[in-house]
C-alpha cells in the first residue's frame, strides 16, 4: 500500500532551485503552506503542554539579496515578537533531511547559565541515543549522542557556556528517503513524540533563561 508521503520529492527539490528569486518562490509555493499549517497545529500542541501561549515564527529570509536559503524553518516559542533571543524549537527542512529540533543560538542571552543547568541535572542523559546535537544551526550536520559520547556531549555544553558564538541544537532528523514513508500523520506523530522527549530539555533551559532575565 503506497504512502502519500507528507514531505515530498518537490519539497526537497526547492533546495536545488538555481537563483534566489526562483528558489524563493518555489519554497513559498511548496514548503511554506506546510510551515504555515505546522506552526499553528503545535503552537496549540507547545501552549497546551506548557501552559504558556506560543507562537509560530515561519522563516521569510528578507535578509536574503543574493543567495538563496539552503533550509528553511518554523520557529515556536513563548514570544510573540521573536524567538531567537529564547530556547526555541523548530521543524525545518534541508534538501538532505527533515528536521525536529530544540535549539539555544547564539543571539541568546544567558547561555552560560543554561548550559550549566544541562550540566547539572543532566537532563540530555534521559534522551534516546538515537537523538542528534550540533553547535550549529548553520549546519546541516549533526551527531547521536551515541556517537558523541558523555565527553562530546560536555564539549558542546562547555562551548555553549564559554563561546560567544556557541550554540546547541538537539533534537532528530528524518532523512530524506525516511521522510517519504511517511504520510501527514505520520510525520506529525513523528514530531510529537520528538517534542515530548525534549519537553524536559527545554523546560530546564527556560529555568535558566528566566532566571538569568530577572537579573
Amino acid at each position: 500500500m503506497s504512502v502519500n508521503p507528507y514531505w515530498t520529492e518537490q519539497d526537497f527539490e526547492v533546495f536545488e532551485t538555481p537563483g534566489l528569486e526562483a528558489r524563493m518562490e518555489a519554497l513559498k509555493a511548496y514548503v511554506r503552506p506546510k510551515f504555515e499549517a505546522l506552526g499553528q497545529d503545535f503552537s496549540a500542541y507547545f501552549s497546551g503542554e506548557t501552559g504558556d501561549e506560543f507562537f509560530p515564527h515561519v522563516a521569510k529570509h528578507m535578509r536574503r539579496t543574493v543567495n538563496p536559503p539552503n533550509d528553511s524553518w518554523v520557529a515556536f516559542a513563548p514570544y510573540k515578537r521573536g524567538y531567537k533571543a529564547v530556547p526555541h524549537f523548530q521543524i525545518g527542512l534541508w534538501e538532505s533531511h527533515v528536521f525536529v529540533i530544540l535549539a539555544v543560538i547564539y543571539e541568546a542571552p544567558g547561555k552560560a547559565a543554561m548550559a550549566n543547568k544541562l550540566i547539572s541535572t543532566q537532563a540530555l542523559a534521559e534522551l534516546p541515543s538515537d537523538f542528534v546535537m550540533s553547535g550549529d544551526h548553520m549546519k546541516p550536520e549533526a551527531t547521536s549522542i551515541a556517537s558523541l559520547g558523555e565527553e562530546g556531549v560536555d564539549k558542546l555544553l562547555s562551548r555553549l557556556r564559554d563561546v560567544k558564538k556557541g550554540e546547541l541544537v538537539i533534537g532528530k532528523h528524518l532523512s530524506r528517503s525516511d521522510a517519504a514513508e511517511l504520510d501527514q500523520d505520520g510525520f506529525y506523530a513523528f514530531a510529537e513524540e520528538t517534542f515530548r522527549e525534549l519537553l524536559p530539555v527545554y523546560r530546564n533551559l527556560l529555568l535558566a533563561h528566566e532566571k538569568t532575565a530577572v537579573r
